[in-house]
């Protein structure tokens, strides 16, 4: 026969309850999580510089493209580490090359683009839409520029990556932006904020610069945030998600990843 006793019951709810506790409290937190903003829904990834591994990745140890996500994850995994995500890190020419700044391990493989396009707005690729910018990392942090006071400048970067153009500058939306645009698609960009974190977005539907920008300032906090890429050059990879996006380009270029 069975003997109902509520003290044994309640200790055994208690302890359960206080090993899920500590289990929730030292359970690794995961660096992305789906956002709305203005009914858009969104992918943020969050970083700290100087605590988290962010590295820049553009070539294999063939020196060919890596292209594609799950190369990078095998690569890193033949040295026992974790790519915990990674993003398309700005755009690129059809060999993958970056088109602008690229600098990796404090290597500049790929000079300052300061090329500049007249015309109409919506005839402007995207990079050369003013003003592109930097968005670098170093021994001090992260920061992100636009690409003339980044030249004049030169801070010592061990990563850097020019794409363009800036979505905020100094707390100030980019003013070529046009709310209510309908350019809307797919975008990807990064932040660096108020708080000392790195801040990294992607859409999951289409949205303008406009709002994007307005993602980054108004509600992650970001008073300097740069444009990496849009429609079809954008994807992410976030094993936690199920995501391992492909690029319809053919691959990718340069990619940001956090390495644990």
């Amino acid at each position: 026969m069975t003997i109902f006793c509520p003290k044994r019951l309640a200790l055994t709810t208690v302890l359960l309850l206080i090993t899920l506790f500590a289990a929730a409290q030292f359970a690794p937190a995961q660096p992305c999580e789906e956002q709305t903003f203005q009914e858009a829904k969104f992918i943020v990834c969050t970083t700290t510089p100087g605590r988290d591994d962010l590295r820049l990745f553009w070539k294999n140890a063939r020196g060919e493209p890596y292209r594609r996500f799950p190369g990078i994850a095998r690569s890193l995994a033949d040295e026992g580490r974790t790519l915990k995500f990674a993003m398309n890190a700005g755009m690129y020419l059809t060999d993958f090359s970056p088109i602008g700044l690229y600098v990796e391990n404090g290597q500049e493989l790929r000079p300052a683009s300061t090329k500049t396009m007249d015309g109409p707005p919506g005839k402007v690729p995207n990079f050369y839409k003013k003003p592109n910018g930097v968005f670098f990392l170093n021994d001090a942090g992260a920061g992100i520029l636009p690409t003339t006071e980044y030249l004049k400048r030169r801070p010592k970067t061990r990563f850097a990556t020019q794409s363009g153009p800036m979505l905020v500058i100094k707390n100030k939306l980019n003013p070529i932006f046009i709310p209510g645009s309908t350019d809307r698609t797919r975008r990807s960009g990064v932040g660096v904020c108020n708080d000392g974190s790195v801040r990294f977005a992607i859409s999951d539907g289409a949205v303008n610069f406009h709002d994007f920008a307005r993602l980054f300032r108004d509600s992650l906090g970001c008073p300097d945030a740069l444009f990496l890429d849009g429609g079809n050059g954008v994807g992410i990879y976030e094993p936690n998600m199920g995501r391992s996006d492909m690029s319809w380009h053919g691959g990718f270029g340069p990619v940001i990843g956090l390495v644990e």
